[in-house]
C-alpha cells in the first residue's frame, strides 16, 4: 500500500465491514484472547514506551499507543465504558475503550505508571508509527460522533449503539444515524511562480497557511475552492486540481487538498476570515518550508495539510 504524507492517512486495518454488522461476531472478538484494545479518556489516547505495551511497530522510546487484552480490564470496568471496533490486522482484532465515565481511570484501571493519557493533536507532531497515528484518529473520531449524538435527531429520545460503534439505532422511531464526517476544502491557490498564504488572528505569531472552509449542501469539491478564495481573498481561479486528503478527528473532517490556479494576482481580504494575506515567490516558501533563518514568515508543520500542498508547490509536483 502506498504511503501517503499526511498524518492520520495510512490506516492498516480492514475495517471489515460487512462483518461488524454481526452482533454475534463482534461479541466473540471482543472476549478473543488476541484481541487488543486502546484506552481512551476524554478524547485523550493512552500511549506508553514500555515494550510489550506497544505494538511491534512502535518507534523505540517514542509514545506509542498501548495495547491491552481484554481480561485486563474488570467487568465493572467494561460495563461503564464504550467498546468501539477499529478493524482487523494479521488476523487480530483491535479495539479502543472509552473509560471517560470513569473518574480516575489510572488508578481504578491499574494504568498507573504504564504511560499517560495524551492529547492527539500533541502526538502527532511527534514520531509515531504513521499506521497507528491513523488508528488513534479513527477511534477519536467515532468516540466524537457517539458523545454528540447520544439523542436520535428525529424524535429526541436516547438511541443505542450497533455494528461495533458504526451506527445508532433509535428503539423509539427506528430512525438509524452512521457517524458523519465533514468535508473541508484546503486549497493553495497559485499563479506562475508564486503561491497565495493567508492567517488568521488565532494563528501564531508570523505563521501563514492555504486558506480552507467547509463544503456546503449541493456543491462540488471544485465549486467549494472557488467560493472559498473568492469569499475570503477575492481570487478568481480557472482550474483546481485535487492533491491529497488528511482525516482530521477535531472533532469529524476530512481535508481535501487542492491547487487552484488564479488568474491573476489581484485580491481583496475579507478582513473576517482571513486577517492577513499575500503572494509568496516559490523561494520564499522554499526558505519557509526548510525553517531558514532568513525567512520572516513560517508555515504549518508536517503534521498539516496545509505544509505538503506547499511542499508540492515548491518541488513543482
Amino acid at each position: 500500500m502506498k504511503v501517503y504524507p499526511n498524518i492520520f492517512s495510512n490506516n492498516p486495518l480492514d475495517r471489515v465491514s460487512y462483518l461488524r454488522s454481526d452482533p454475534e461476531w463482534i461479541n466473540k472478538m471482543i472476549i478473543d484472547n488476541k484481541s487488543m484494545f486502546v484506552p481512551f479518556f476524554k478524547g485523550q489516547p493512552f500511549v506508553s514506551t514500555i515494550s510489550g505495551l506497544t505494538s511491534k511497530h512502535a518507534i523505540d522510546n517514542q509514545p506509542s499507543p498501548a495495547w491491552f487484552p481484554y481480561s485486563f480490564f474488570e467487568k465493572e470496568i467494561i460495563e461503564n465504558s464504550t467498546i468501539i471496533f477499529l478493524g482487523l490486522l494479521d488476523d487480530i482484532a483491535f479495539f479502543a475503550i472509552d473509560l471517560s465515565k470513569i473518574n480516575d481511570p489510572e488508578s481504578q484501571v491499574n494504568l498507573k505508571d504504564m504511560g499517560n493519557f495524551e492529547d492527539l493533536m500533541a502526538l502527532s507532531s511527534q514520531p509515531i508509527e504513521s499506521g497507528e497515528l491513523a488508528m488513534l484518529g479513527q477511534a477519536k473520531a467515532v468516540f466524537e460522533w457517539h458523545n454528540s449524538h447520544t439523542y436520535c435527531s428525529r424524535c429526541g429520545e436516547k438511541s443505542i449503539m450497533v455494528e461495533g460503534g458504526y451506527k445508532r439505532v433509535c428503539n423509539h422511531c427506528k430512525a438509524e444515524h452512521f457517524p458523519r464526517t465533514d468535508p473541508v476544502v484546503i486549497m493553495l491557490a497559485t499563479y506562475n511562480d508564486n503561491a497565495f498564504l493567508g492567517r488568521q488572528k488565532r494563528f501564531p505569531p508570523g505563521m501563514y497557511s492555504a486558506l480552507a472552509g467547509f463544503i456546503e449542501p449541493g456543491e462540488s469539491i471544485e465549486e467549494a475552492v472557488a467560493r472559498e478564495l473568492n469569499e475570503e481573498a477575492g481570487i478568481i481561479i480557472n482550474n483546481a486540481t485535487y492533491h491529497s486528503s488528511q482525516p482530521w478527528a477535531f472533532p469529524n473532517s476530512l481535508m481535501i487538498g487542492c491547487i487552484a490556479e488564479s488568474t491573476s494576482e489581484k485580491f481583496k481580504l475579507d478582513e473576517i476570515e482571513i486577517d492577513e494575506g499575500g503572494w509568496f515567490t516559490r523561494k520564499e516558501l522554499e526558505d519557509a518550508i526548510n525553517g531558514s533563518e532568513s525567512s520572516k514568515f513560517f508555515v504549518p508543520p508536517k503534521m498539516a495539510i496545509a505544509h505538503h500542498l506547499i511542499k508540492a508547490f515548491v518541488e513543482n509536483k
